[in-house]
């Protein structure tokens, strides 16, 4: 016994001294640490000090700190920032769905503004400006080398007032100017419409009016086709939605799962991570739906596009969507200033991460470029003459005339799906693809 005990004690000792040994250096480590992050404070405040006192011209000492701040955070990730006491309230205003600006959600790529989408009916649209667009000057002069927030700050102005951005686009020769007048943005962030028998949702931003439009549009639509009976499905736009409130991408994408994550968030830490679960209720009473992406399509979108993906509720259909997988928390500051700080990345329910991959359609459809038409082509579409133009042709006598008057209606329906090609050849699809699946009937 003695032996074991002495063995015991032994073993204690050689471990006491084991992680005296080891302890030593690692906290000489962290001292020299702390020594290394206090030399790197000196030196940042013995340059700004001769910034201050020696630049050839005076400088705004406050605007020295959150230049040094802005370039702390930018300096992580292209979606961390400092933001100014006016830029925080205007990202308050915009969550609340209405700011002023442009109308273009935009990220930083090689040093210049890229445009990741066009906001619905704000002037950007209007002007004709795209997603992967890139902004290279505004007013004539470079945003190159400008942090984003400089240059998105270049951009804002009074409304009514005139600006003149460059713009490269992939496919032109030549860099060429847009005029776009500034407007007050006020987002509508669900619009709805029918198209025969479908119910499409153009989803354009995820604010704090995004569920509660979305439910009273969805309603509203049902009720003029006669009720949920009357519905072959719905389609999801999410084309060009740049994101907007998490919060706001989980409420829509619960509105039609009855069950089954949704998303989940994984920091720095483990344990900081959150998982969001949805909860019985589907608006869609499991009619098919099919959701619409491109490459304008960005993290809280692609949280919605994901997760319905994921749990086979939804075909996803257009292009792969940007890849802007990860969170931003907004913290507030002294001075009513903010910081902007990515503090997550998100993961769809089967565990994938969409960060700088983007959510993959199940089906790829392009929307092909608009060409002229000539005048040839707009004869040939005409459609040349049948049997019924025929001068003394026999009546179809087979058929009533409630008969007739309903093929005539799906005759003017199949029309309306074939002129919409024209239009919006991606929402086209997604509407044929409901149609065939309602020609299917419902599964036994």
């Amino acid at each position: 016994m003695k032996k074991f005990v002495m063995a015991a004690l032994g073993g204690t000792m050689a471990g006491i001294v084991a992680t005296t040994q080891i302890a030593g250096p690692l906290l000489a480590q962290e001292t020299d640490k702390q020594d290394n992050v206090y030399e790197q404070l000196d030196l940042f405040g013995d340059i700004f000090e001769r910034i201050r006192s020696q630049y050839v011209e005076d400088v705004d000492t406050s605007d020295l700190i959150e230049a040094a701040i802005d370039g702390m955070l930018t300096s992580l990730d292209p979606h961390s920032s400092y933001l100014s006491p006016d830029d925080a309230s205007a990202m308050r205003v915009q969550t609340r769905g209405e700011f002023g600006g442009l109308g273009i959600e935009v990220t930083q790529e090689e040093g210049f503004v890229k445009v990741v989408s066009p906001m619905d009916d704000t002037p950007a649209d209007e002007a004709g400006i795209l997603a992967g667009d890139f902004i290279t000057h505004v007013d004539g002069e470079s945003v190159l080398g400008l942090t984003l927030d400089d240059a998105v700050g270049k951009m804002r102005g009074p409304v009514g007032a005139e600006i003149i951005i460059t713009v490269v686009r992939e496919g032109e020769g030549e860099p060429f100017d847009v005029s776009i007048i500034r407007d007050t943005i006020e987002l509508q962030a669900v619009r709805a419409k029918t198209e025969g028998d479908t119910v499409v949702l153009r989803v354009t931003t995820f604010n704090d009016k995004t569920t509660p439009n979305l439910t009273e549009k969805l309603a509203e639509e049902v009720a003029a086709l006669g009720g949920m009976d009357n519905v072959n499905g719905f389609v999801i736009d999410l084309r060009n939605n740049p994101g907007g409130l998490l919060t706001q991408a989980i409420r829509v994408s619960d509105a039609f799962l009855e069950e089954g994550e949704i998303v989940s968030t994984r920091g720095r830490n483990p344990e900081e991570g959150d998982r969001f679960n949805a909860v019985p209720g589907d608006l869609a009473e499991g009619k098919p739906i099919v959701v619409l992406i491109n490459g304008g399509s960005a993290s809280a979108s692609e949280i919605v596009a994901g997760a319905l993906q994921d749990h086979r509720r939804a075909i996803v259909i257009g292009t792969k969507s940007f890849g802007k997988g990860s969170v931003q928390t907004i913290m507030p500051l002294r001075g009513k200033g903010a910081m902007r700080l990515t503090t997550a990345r998100y993961y769809t329910p089967s565990g994938r991460s969409i960060q700088a991959l983007g959510v993959s359609p199940d089906i790829i459809v392009e929307q092909p470029r608009r060409k002229p038409e000539s005048e040839e082509d707009e004869v040939t579409n005409r459609g040349g003459r049948t049997e019924a133009d025929l001068r003394g042709s026999l009546n179809n006598d087979s058929l009533s005339e409630d008969e007739i008057r309903q093929i005539e209606a799906d005759r003017e329906k199949a029309e309306a799906s074939a002129e919409l090609r024209e239009d919006d050849y991606q929402l086209a699809y997604a509407i044929d693809i409901l149609k065939g699946l309602s020609a299917l009937g419902p599964k036994e």
